[in-house]
């Protein structure tokens, strides 16, 4: 087991008295339960005399989920409130994961928690259990993780720094071999994507939530997509636009120029064919302004590390990672909407691209802070889509330059080798 990772499996456990509950019910306005409660939870407990043991019940269970992770508990990561519980088709507790509680079962490869709950006229207990994930790895995920270990240390240096103290050892390189498997399907379907019909391409792709992108275009101030290099993106958000005509010539890809510049022009002319308008890094803000005011929709490309006057040092899974700092300066300069988008390869083969709802723009009287502040919420959104198929990232990318630079001690030699 890596050095400080906890197992998956475990269990918490919470008792909460009866007579706690009924003062809690007599003491909070109906808006004020519901910061402790969903709707669905109060309604389900009902207005008989079981309520109060119901959600005694309840909110035992949602105090042992959160115990089964102290340490996120102890830094405000996840809340007993972001942990609610339903009822299955068969009447079953189960429970709830809000977002901000999925990202830590996430980092943690939980697959499901799972609750038992019971009471009597003084008492309520819950008792839920974590059921641990396992990355499934292919054969040719194993073979080529051994036989073509391109950067294969930087996978597992920046594995390690996501999860070395949340799971196994043997977790993490599962997640390395999967993702070498990712890669080799990777280039199969860049190689296959061509040739497919647009009825079967149209297939091949899912696209979740399209409402949000659409709802927060209709403000007339553009859009910016915020995404990484999730999935295979480029099969997926070229099959995903050519299903939305009515946006074509709309889209705006911001991306550096690639060397030499016959590889450049051959990226360049694949966009363009697919129906985006490339934007340099740099010298293009008149142009971006431009697109925004069309109602354009840009998407910006955040995983990467951003250095010099670029970037900022801003906290990605937590250590410093410099971090582009204009599409937060873009974004409270224009009032863009800022959407989280990503894609992922399914078991079968099909692909899915999902939106978000936009993440909310933080504004404060120091510029300065507010570009930090929002900055660091794209990282964390970022983290969320990452970690749901963290094996369908570019971990071979060198993401924490800047924290190697900034460890103590740290020599030139380790760092040239972990980087």
């Amino acid at each position: 087991m890596t050095q400080g990772a906890q197992p998956s499996s475990r269990c918490g456990h919470d008792i909460v008295e009866i007579s706690r509950m009924e003062e809690l019910l007599r003491n909070r306005t109906p808006a004020e339960l519901l910061e402790v409660f969903t709707a669905r939870e109060l309604d389900e407990a009902g207005t008989g005399p079981g309520r109060t043991a119901s959600l005694a019940a309840r909110f035992a269970a949602k105090e042992a989920s959160a115990k089964l992770f102290p340490r996120e508990t102890a830094l405000g990561l996840v809340q007993p409130k972001h942990f609610s519980l339903e009822r299955d088709g068969y009447g079953a507790p189960l429970v709830k994961v809000g977002p901000e509680a999925q990202a830590v079962l996430d980092r943690h490869r939980i697959e499901r928690l799972r609750v038992s709950l019971t009471h009597t006229d003084t008492i309520a207990s819950a008792m839920v259990w974590a059921d641990p994930r396992e990355t499934v790895v292919p054969w040719f995920g194993k073979l080529f993780y051994h036989l073509l270990p391109y950067r294969r240390g930087v996978v597992l240096a920046n594995l390690r720094r996501v999860f070395g103290d949340t799971v196994t050892e043997r977790e993490v390189l599962r997640i390395a071999q999967a993702y070498y498997a990712h890669y080799v399907r990777f280039l199969l379907e860049l190689a296959r994507q061509p040739f497919m019909s647009s009825r079967r391409r149209n297939a091949w792709v899912k696209v979740e939530n399209m409402e949000s992108p659409i709802g927060a275009h209709a403000q007339g101030k553009g859009l910016f997509l915020l995404t990484g290099h999730f999935g295979n993106f480029e099969v997926a958000t070229v099959a995903a636009i050519a299903r939305f005509p009515h946006y074509r010539g709309l889209f705006y890809f911001i991306r550096r120029s690639l060397k030499p510049a016959w590889l450049n022009a051959l990226v360049t002319w694949r966009f363009r064919k697919a129906g985006f308008i490339t934007l340099a890094k740099r010298g293009s803000l008149d142009a971006l302004f431009d697109a925004l005011n069309r109602g354009g929709i840009v998407v910006y490309v955040f995983d990467q590390h951003a250095g010099g006057a670029d970037g900022i040092p801003v906290d990605f899974f937590g250590h410093p990672a410099g971090t582009f700092k204009s599409l937060a300066i873009l974004a409270l300069a224009t009032g863009a909407p800022v959407i989280p988008a990503s894609s992922w390869r399914e078991p079968d083969g099909t692909h899915v691209i999902r939106f978000e709802e936009p993440l909310p723009l933080l504004e404060c009287e120091d510029p300065g802070q507010a570009i930090r502040l929002n900055t660091r919420a794209y990282n964390a959104a970022i983290e969320h889509m990452l970690l749901r198929h963290p094996e369908q990232w570019i971990w071979m990318h060198r993401r924490w330059k800047l924290d190697l630079a900034l460890t103590p001690g740290k020599s030139r030699d380790t760092a040239s080798s972990e980087s």
